[in-house]
């Protein structure tokens, strides 16, 4: 119903902010990590503070809010296919040194019962947090209408997400479980959680800063991939609530040396520079990466990922209650539910735990 269709997209734009605070610290942690490289074998004593997040968080933002002046996701393809490039370059190259890691230790790290704590209770807070990291891993359910809207026809644009969607599955799921498993063997109990940082002090040194290199331009693409779609909803709605507006409704042509010409709105410069300033801000007061990236996963998974397509296809399938059918699925939705809650609040506790230590 109408109710419905209002709550899911206000989650999916809710989940599409928070994957923008995400990419922020994620981006940083980068950043960091290639000047602590640069550092260390160029002999300099002093290791980049963590306090230095900050700078990288604010040059990352800069550089989103010229991105965000781009007009819409049909003005960035070639964006998008350079994330797509650098996802691939950096998730092999991680691979292929965790293997010569393992070769190098001689044997593999780690333990059938994962990493060793000092009570039950520690290990199922760790838990849930390692399972609302799982949950962010497949965060396409957010923008996937958004991504079929722009697909051509024919073939119809439901067979292309559908075929498209398997095949991506398949393949993140590959690489997920490659590298999460090659990384825990090399590292054991201090692999940390963003597996490349472990490698800052190897003798391939040149190429974990390149695979960084490569996590930044994949982000860079990704926040606009992700955000695109929620700046083009809020100012489709101001649009609509303030026609009469000058503000929200005329365009200025830019001329500027060696570029094209470029279409400036007060409302588009306004709208997505204060969108972009909020994520990095936000960013700033909790750079917690697993976590944060946890309770982002415990927020979208089960109500954009199980619960609306499990009510779409009950109602456009007309499944009678109580059917076997109807069971299973319904068995499937609380389940879903149930997992949700127990990594969010897992996560959440883990923010505190972080703030307060």
């Amino acid at each position: 119903g109408v109710g419905n269709g209002r709550l899911c997209g206000l989650l999916v734009n809710i989940c599409i902010y928070g994957f923008g605070i995400a990419f922020v610290i994620t981006t940083s942690i980068s950043l960091r990590a290639i000047q602590n490289s640069f550092s260390r074998h160029n002999k300099e004593n002093e290791t980049v503070s963590e306090f230095a997040d900050a700078y990288y968080m604010l040059i990352f933002g800069i550089v989103q809010i010229v991105l965000s002046q781009i007009p819409n996701l049909h003005n960035i393809n070639w964006l998008s296919v350079v994330a797509a490039i650098t996802s691939f370059a950096y998730c092999f190259i991680g691979m292929g040194l965790s293997i010569m890691q393992i070769m190098e230790n001689g044997y593999a790290k780690g333990s059938i019962d994962g990493i060793s704590t000092s009570s039950g209770t520690q290990k199922l807070w760790l838990v849930s947090q390692a399972l609302g990291d799982v949950s962010f891993s497949y965060p396409f359910s957010t923008i996937m209408m958004e991504i079929q809207d722009t697909l051509k026809t024919p073939p119809p644009e439901n067979q292309t997400m559908k075929k498209a969607s398997v095949i991506s599955v398949s393949i993140t799921t590959f690489f997920y479980l490659c590298c999460g498993c090659a990384g825990y063997a090399a590292f054991g109990d201090n692999t940390p959680g963003n597996l490349l940082t472990g490698f800052g002090s190897s003798k391939y040194y040149w190429l974990v800063d390149f695979t960084h290199v490569c996590i930044v331009v994949h982000l860079v693409g990704s926040y606009q991939v992700y955000s695109q779609p929620l700046f083009g909803n809020a100012e489709n709605w101001f649009r609509l609530n303030y026609s009469d507006s000058e503000f929200v409704n005329h365009t200025y042509t830019l001329k500027l040396p060696l570029l094209p010409a470029f279409e400036l709105s007060f409302l588009r410069l306004s709208l997505r520079t204060a969108y972009v300033v909020s994520t990095v801000v936000i960013a700033m007061i909790f750079p917690y990466f697993n976590q944060i990236l946890g309770v982002l996963g415990s927020i979208s998974f089960w109500p954009l990922t199980i619960y609306f397509p499990v009510e779409i296809y009950l109602s456009r399938s007309n499944t009678d209650p109580w059917t076997a059918k109807w069971i299973m699925l319904q068995t499937f939705n609380i389940v879903g539910f149930v997992f949700g809650l127990f990594t969010l609040v897992g996560c959440i506790r883990g923010i505190v735990t972080e703030k307060i230590g």
